[in-house]
């Protein structure tokens, strides 16, 4: 299926090799709005696509392109995937799927009115360890509560140090939807406090604590900073799940591990030891471009679809409202 790839900066690179290595998938055009970027990172890459230029509609034209790689800055997310909709073509984009609530329930009410697909990449969910601790959490019964731990210390410089969540608007929409996956739950409501410590570099709090109440009576838990020195977790955060029959930890990388009751009885319970481990799955970006292409061959509604997608954006904004109101904010409110 043809190509039109949106957006030549680093992601639009990586996205670009993922089209080109793809069996299913060709770059066939790449736009980008600084003129000459996306002709400059093709020749770099030593791709050779039919069409570069800055126009989305002549490249959709002049190609015949099947689908949009949306991989511009969130603040275009709109712009480009509500122009390549109106064109009757679906779109894979990358997260978050828009600066605002606002903004992304428009995109969505444009994919129901176009009768096309778009679907937001989160690509950690395509990961071959989160698949084997999502297995492994199936096994210890009802799931009661979810904590997460992100503490990593990152010195980005640029526009992240000057934005005012960095942690939240940036980066916790990957361990919110990671939650979301794991659990098979939606949120419900959160209680959430921003803050940044003395010694932070940045200007806006880089560090959160959040309690989610999500469907069914679960409680996902988030502790988060991107101002940590020393003894980071995981990109993919440290996780703890809790149910009726025992216990799941995942590092965040190949340490998947689970307690189930073997026998109840005394002041503790006996446990059989389960290790985890990981499935074979395509991951990143590649496993979320190959199940966007299964969905419009065969109808299916992949992961990312805009209709869910949006729940998990909805929980970033929640954070952020409720340690704005230092209340307890519902994701209903959010998506109203």
């Amino acid at each position: 299926m043809r190509a039109l790839l949106v957006g030549a900066g680093g992601m639009g690179r990586t996205w670009a090799k993922n089209l080109a290595e793809s069996g299913d998938a060709e770059l066939a055009a790449w736009v980008d709005i600084r003129e000459g970027a996306a002709a400059q990172a093709a020749e770099e890459l030593a791709l050779s696509p039919e069409y570069t230029g800055q126009d989305i509609e002549a490249a959709a034209r002049a190609v015949s392109a099947e689908f949009v790689v949306d991989v511009t800055v969130p603040e275009a997310h709109k712009q480009v995937t509500l122009q390549a909709l109106s064109m009757g073509l679906p779109v894979i984009g990358e997260k978050p799927m828009a600066p605002s609530m606002a903004e992304a329930k428009e995109m969505v009410r444009a994919s129901e009115q176009a009768g096309k697909l778009y679907m937001v990449s989160q690509s950690r969910r395509y990961n071959a360890s989160i698949g084997g601790y999502r297995k492994l959490i199936s096994q210890i019964g009802e799931l009661g509560i979810l904590n997460a731990d992100f503490f990593i210390g990152a010195h980005f410089g640029g526009f992240r140090d000057e934005m005012t969540s960095p942690l939240i608007l940036d980066m916790a929409i990957h361990t919110f939807d990671q939650a979301r996956y794991l659990s098979g739950a939606d949120p419900v409501s959160v209680l959430a406090e921003e803050f940044n410590p003395p010694w932070s570099w940045y200007e806006g709090d880089a560090c959160a604590n959040a309690i989610f109440e999500m469907a069914g009576g679960l409680r996902f838990a988030y502790r988060g900073s991107w101002c940590s020195e020393g003894l980071h977790t995981s990109w993919e955060g440290s996780w703890r799940a809790v149910g009726s029959k025992g216990s799941a930890t995942w590092d965040g990388a190949d340490g998947i591990r689970a307690q189930v009751v073997r026998q109840t009885g005394g002041f503790h319970s006996e446990f059989d030891e389960v290790a985890g481990s990981p499935l074979p799955v395509k991951e990143g970006i590649a496993g979320s471009l190959e199940e966007f292409l299964q969905a419009l061959r065969s109808g299916s509604t992949p992961q990312g679809e805009c209709h869910d997608n949006i729940k998990s954006l909805a929980m970033v904004f929640a954070v952020v409202e409720s340690s704005r109101t230092s209340g307890r904010v519902t994701i209903e409110e959010m998506m109203a």
